[in-house]
């Protein structure tokens, strides 16, 4: 009996006796949901156009990070390096469509899969040779992001709030409503969601499969960059920050990898929900650190019952 309830009526009292603890863990969750969200995003985006499941998106978030950072260190100010990195995530998009995706079109998925891999491990090679291995400070202040924070106080509490996550969350919302008028209202757009539904279809009326590849993978390069400055303003800028988009799987688990919307609510939940269990229940039950290993266990769980995600579509196959 004291078992059941130190696990499910102590947690929720703790809740409601510091509700100001509880919205800063709730913040917190959000900021990083919201970061889960923008990686599961160049994940989606590449797959719905390719069916390519791009494992090098991790290392495309340090690569354009470590760009940023490398060409200011290299006397480049910041407002110059900013769109510069753009123009170098853009000749990697279309490096990559020439390169390796022309190539092997209409070979079997895991081949695909295998050269995002390849494509990983070039990365990391090629940028350990241009930047170094050893860990950047991201220029936030010189990107005019504010690194202060400020207190409010609900409930007769304190709750701090980063500058530099505020700015975080407004940017992000920014990206992911441009990005969906772009999918919805463009040209482009719609021709990325045809060649999703239809490859064959897509084909047949004139899209063209090479621009439409460089087009995604610029914009996962785009959606790679801003993860990477604010993470990198967090964590510094290094290699280690790869291990960050291993946490977008189970976010395409839970959301379905092929549903835009799925990526963002599946990132915020994952964000808010692991951080509550890690300090109400994590930390007085199991010692912490289940923050590593939350995300997948909740998303094996809901794949159990749902094996497409909350938001991806029920595959019927007639026999």
């Amino acid at each position: 009996m004291e078992f059941l309830n130190s696990i499910l009526v102590k947690p929720f009292a703790d809740m409601f006796d510091a509700p100001d603890f509880l919205i800063q863990v709730l913040w917190e969750g959000l900021v990083s949901g919201v970061l889960y969200a923008l990686i599961a995003l160049g994940f989606v985006l590449i797959y719905k156009s390719s069916r390519i499941f791009n494992f090098a998106q991790g290392i495309m978030v340090v690569f354009a990070a470590l760009t940023l950072v490398g060409l200011h260190e290299r006397g480049v100010p910041a407002w110059a390096a900013l769109p510069l990195t753009l123009v170098v995530m853009y000749m990697l998009a279309w490096g990559i469509e020439r390169v390796v995706l022309r190539p092997l079109v209409n070979q079997p998925d895991i081949i695909l899969f295998m050269a995002t891999i390849g494509i990983t491990l070039f990365l990391i090679g090629f940028g350990e040779i241009i930047f170094g291995g050893e860990n950047k400070t991201m220029i936030t202040a010189e990107l005019g992001i504010p690194t202060g924070s400020f207190l409010f106080e609900p409930f007769g509490g304190f709750v701090s709030i980063e500058q530099r996550d505020v700015t975080a969350v407004v940017g992000a919302v920014v990206l992911v409503a441009a990005l969906l008028l772009f999918l919805n209202r463009s040209k482009m757009g719609r021709a990325i969601r045809a060649l999703g539904d239809d490859h064959q279809a897509a084909l047949s009326v004139g899209i063209s499969l090479s621009t439409i590849w460089v087009l995604v993978w610029f914009i996962a390069g785009v959606i790679a960059l801003a993860t990477g400055i604010v993470w990198g303003s967090r964590a510094g800028v290094s290699f280690a920050l790869e291990v960050i988009a291993y946490k977008a799987l189970p976010v395409l688990m839970l959301g379905g990898l092929e549903s835009v919307m799925g990526a963002i609510v599946g990132g915020l939940m994952i964000g808010v929900l692991e951080k509550l269990f890690e300090i109400y229940w994590g930390q007085p039950l199991l010692g912490g650190n289940t923050e590593t290993w939350f995300a997948y266990v909740l998303a094996l769980i809901v794949l159990l019952f749902r094996p497409q995600g909350l938001f991806g579509e029920r595959i019927i196959e007639r026999v």
